[in-house]
């Protein structure tokens, strides 16, 4: 099933498209260009091209700029496939920044990297409130580390209120995402073979990433919900728990096939902010 020439193969095609992308990258971000912006999202959908990922979009994705896409995580590759379908940033763990050729990634596409301690909590906020202010899309992996793929943990909702009101006093559109690994070369990915995608506990990253790259075509489903406002909830938490119970909803209807049937989220409507 995991076959190391092609692995060998996506390695070396992967390297030769991205090490002559980022110094296009940089410039465009030293510059201002709207390339900044563009480029991540060809990018990584031609990544998904290379890894063989075959990304099944459902719902809508909000328009608004900015967004606060709230999404589970399962693996280091979720930030490829979301990448291909939102323009915008991620919130990642610091420790990502020092990692060999992906911290330079993440830096190039502005990932916002915080600290997952208590008191940095309030000044972390603040720094993804200016990036949405700028009117920067901002993805959030809430549960704060990665999942086996079959389940969603509880989300933190410490970083919830940097979608509050601001000066401009509108607060920010969020939209759960629900992202699920559920086919291989047409098969469906069972809890037996979800290890082979989903990247958690104290697994090493080059031997998994090693075998992924050795596998067929993979099928992920990214449902996008409908969106919600911060204000529409009592608490921080109660919108924390309401992304929550909707992104494990379609991370187990996919999970159980029925994913192409589901049709929560086609309410989820573009959302314009003033």
């Amino acid at each position: 099933m995991v076959s190391p020439l092609r692995a060998i193969a996506r390695i070396v095609v992967y390297l030769a498209v991205t090490l002559p992308l980022m110094p296009l990258q940089a410039l465009a971000l030293a510059f201002g260009w709207r390339l900044a912006v563009s480029l991540p999202v060809f990018y990584h959908r031609l990544c998904c091209r290379i890894f063989g990922f075959d990304v099944k979009v459902r719902g809508n994705r909000s328009s608004a700029r900015p967004t606060l896409f709230i999404a589970n995580h399962a693996s280091y590759i979720d930030i490829v496939i979301l990448a291909s379908v939102i323009p915008g940033s991620f919130i990642a763990k610091a420790e990502v920044a020092s990692w060999p050729l992906f911290g330079t990634l993440a830096r190039l596409q502005r990932t916002v990297f915080v600290e997952r301690r208590g008191r940095a909590a309030r000044a972390q906020r603040e720094t993804i409130r200016d990036r949405l202010e700028q009117r920067g899309n901002l993805v959030l992996f809430a549960e704060g580390t990665t999942s086996d793929g079959l389940r969603v943990m509880p989300f933190k909702s410490a970083l919830f209120s940097a979608a509050k009101a601001g000066d401009a006093d509108v607060p920010v559109p969020i939209q759960p995402v629900s992202l699920a690994y559920t086919g291989l070369d047409g098969m469906p990915l069972g809890r037996t073979l979800k290890p082979f995608v989903a990247w958690y506990g104290d697994m090493s990253m080059a031997s998994h990433a090693f075998a992924l790259l050795g596998l067929g075509k993979i099928t992920i489903e990214v449902l996008f919900h409908p969106v919600v406002r911060y204000d529409s909830f009592a608490s921080r938490r109660a919108l924390s728990d309401h992304c929550r119970a909707v992104v494990a909803d379609g991370v187990s209807t996919a999970n159980a096939g029925r994913g192409g049937d589901w049709q929560g989220a086609n309410e989820a409507a573009p959302v314009p902010v003033s």
